[in-house]
């Protein structure tokens, strides 16, 4: 199991292994041929052994100890002087300090006692990838394309025909199904990608969502990352961010069942926060039900920032929400048994090394939705099991360059993940 630990605080996620956990069964397909092979995860994306701070005096102490000897820089304001925004973010960190200082403290006492967040590492050491992504600049290109009547496209196609082809894919205008029980590696675009089992997908952006709302479901779980506008995004370039107006563009009514739970991973910016809870999810119809936070801590158990640090805080918003469809719809006896969602829980776990990836939510939820529940993903930058993805991105993390592949036969290394179980305090 990937949920490591469980109480009335929230759990502690084993990350990895959430994702590891759909690859049991792999079918490669290359150049015509099949084989099997075992794909992990690399678990050097999850090596974070010292926080932020402590790697940053390490790799340049003399640095900091000549800046911090140095004369300050007269500044425009008083460093006492706070903007709006400083003193939004000081009184929401106030208000929710002691709940991820008590309740981390007890969920990591707890996973120690079991012998996990003690600082053991993958002893595996080799040089990670760097790989370029260029799916969000081929949806650009496929966006000079000629748009197809509804009426006359087809919304979905398999991922692999029987003979493991996939030349007839269109990845950009229709949604892709892998039908197979087991994962797939399968060759798209001149790249090799790894498929969860059951997984469907849809490469575009916001122009080309249609044939997500012609796909014919109804989703009960919703969970949604946007690219939220900030400083660092824009310094970094590492993607296009979104205005927080474009959001309400999303056809969350569309896609939505009755009781949908939408979860929203939400920024440390107060007014982001502010935006989805009094403007989006009004406009889609949606209740706020509860706010949880992502606490992200090392391999050893230290929060990755300090928690009281002025600049970037150790943990993330969740808002999550039902959605509620106009007075005139009358609700089955199902959607009336809804699983009420608890307030202020915290996800503890070890975060990727890989920007902006979250960890998957879906053992956490699905007490709240069910087992049969259907499930999609909005601006995700991977596939999980029986899900539904869409983004301009949506293939990112399943590169065969993330995962290492291995003879099916070549079990000897692979630490079997059923030897973990999930403790309930």
């Amino acid at each position: 199991m990937s949920v490591l630990v469980q109480s009335e605080h929230g759990c502690v996620l084993d990350s990895r292994s959430l994702i590891d956990q759909g690859f049991t069964r792999c079918l490669r397909w290359k150049d015509g041929q099949r084989s099997h092979v075992q794909c992990r995860f690399k678990g050097q994306w999850f090596q974070m052994c010292r926080s932020h701070e402590a790697a940053a005096v390490d790799a340049g102490h003399v640095e900091v100890l000549q800046k911090a000897n140095k004369p300050a820089k007269k500044r425009k304001r008083k460093h006492s002087e706070l903007n709006q925004g400083e003193i939004d973010s000081q009184i929401f960190h106030e208000k929710i300090r002691s709940v991820v200082s008590e309740g981390t403290k007890s969920l990591l006492d707890s996973s120690r006692s079991l012998g996990f967040l003690n600082g053991a590492t993958d002893t595996v050491k080799e040089p990670l990838p760097v790989h370029e992504c260029r799916l969000a600049a081929l949806c650009e290109m496929a966006k000079e394309l000629p748009l197809v009547d509804d009426e006359e496209q087809e919304h979905v196609q398999a991922l692999v025909t029987e003979d493991g082809c996939t030349s007839h894919v269109d990845l950009f205008s229709r949604v892709t199904e892998n039908r197979a029980d087991g994962a797939t590696v399968v060759t798209l675009m001149g790249e090799e990608y790894v498929i969860p089992p059951h997984a469907s997908f849809l490469l575009s952006d916001f122009t080309r969502i249609q044939p997500l709302v012609h796909y014919g479901r109804k989703f009960d779980l919703i969970v949604m990352d946007p690219p939220w506008e900030n400083k660092s995004v824009k310094r970094s370039r590492r993607y296009s961010s979104l205005p927080s107006s474009q959001l309400k563009r999303l056809p969350i009514p569309l896609l939505a069942s009755t009781n949908c739970l939408v979860v929203t991973w939400v920024t440390n910016r107060p007014s982001h926060l502010r935006f989805v809870r009094e403007e989006l999810y009004p406009h889609w119809g949606l209740e706020v039900v509860a706010q949880w936070l992502w606490v992200k801590v090392t391999t050893s158990g230290q929060f990755v920032f300090p928690l009281d640090s002025p600049h970037k805080k150790p943990y993330e918003v969740l808002v999550l929400g039902r959605y509620r469809p106009s007075a005139g719809h009358s609700p089955s006896s199902s959607e009336t048994s809804e699983v009420p969602v608890e307030d202020s829980r915290l996800i503890v776990s070890v975060p990727s090394a890989l920007h902006s990836q979250k960890p998957s939510l879906s053992e956490v939820l699905q007490r709240y939705v069910g087992a049969d529940a259907s499930c999609l993903e909005l601006f995700a930058r991977s596939l999980q099991p029986g899900w539904t993805s869409w983004g301009n991105e949506v293939l990112k993390f399943q590169h065969k360059s993330y995962f290492t592949l291995t003879p099916a036969d070549d079990r000897a290394d692979i630490p079997k993940d059923e030897d973990k179980h999930t403790v309930t305090l």
